[in-house]
């Protein structure tokens, strides 16, 4: 079931949003080579802890998942897509990491994603993380009332296909508010005018997620959380959460 937020609420999520966008900015400024993933997710914990805010992600353990997620953020680094659980792994130079992220204060949740390079770039992954980026912007500006889910599915697809990049397949958005992930999940990819029709009030969390190689396979880590491309080639992941107003989509997460 979708829950609808009044504007009251929406600015609830704003300002648990407004955290995790506090917590990527830091991390983001953190990052550097010979840093460690653990030191990452210690300088976001610092931001929730400072801002009064607790983590949706800590302790977070969905049906696939072994063990309860043991950290704040998501750090996935080159090959890994999605979920990569912080380690003692220090960051090289040309490293690509995407950092995931979320926050929830006085009741609400908010929850945001970047990718960006350590060091001297590959230009490969520059494209990479500029297409991932162009894909959120994209399915964002089709989140506004009277499209429906599958418009912002295929405005992030079209985007990813015609680039060359592959989509791992049965991960994408979701609906959030109270809780991290709530009704309805947002493919990042999809037919256009089908689908849910999106509706003020509505909240998702919008997130591409793309594979260098063009290929859509991946396969679980042995931590069995970290998603991993299947052919080795880099990923990038770009997420934002957005209200749909009739005054057009709100960015909640917005750095």
């Amino acid at each position: 079931m979708v829950e609808l937020k009044t504007d009251t609420s929406i600015d609830a999520m704003h300002a648990a949003g407004q955290v995790v966008a506090h917590a990527l900015t830091a991390v983001r400024e953190a990052a550097d080579v010979g840093v460690s993933l653990l030191e990452l997710d210690e300088v976001a914990r610092g931001v929730l802890r400072e801002s009064g805010a607790g983590s949706p992600f800590l302790g977070y353990r969905p049906d696939f998942a072994p063990t309860p997620f043991p950290a704040v953020i998501c750090a996935s680094v080159n090959d890994a897509i999605v979920h990569g659980i912080p380690t003692a792994y220090r960051l090289r130079d040309g490293d690509l990491v995407s950092i995931d992220c979320g926050a929830q204060l006085d009741g609400w949740a908010g929850d945001s994603a970047i990718s960006f390079t350590v060091g001297r770039p590959r230009p490969a992954d520059l494209r990479l993380i500029e297409t991932a980026e162009r894909a959120l912007a994209a399915g964002i500006e089709a989140a506004v009332v009277g499209n429906r889910i599958g418009d912002i599915a295929h405005a992030i697809g079209t985007i990813c296909r015609r680039a060359g990049y592959g989509i791992p397949e049965g991960f994408g958005g979701h609906g959030i508010g109270r809780h991290m992930h709530e009704d309805p999940g947002v493919p990042n990819e999809g037919r256009p005018h089908r689908g849910m029709p999106l509706r003020h009030g509505m909240a998702l969390a919008i997130e591409p997620m793309l594979i260098a190689g063009g290929k859509d396979g991946y396969h679980a880590a042995p931590d069995g959380w970290t998603l991993k491309t299947n052919d080795g080639s880099r990923a990038a992941h770009a997420e934002h959460t957005v209200a749909i107003t009739e005054a057009g989509p709100r960015i909640l997460t917005a750095r």
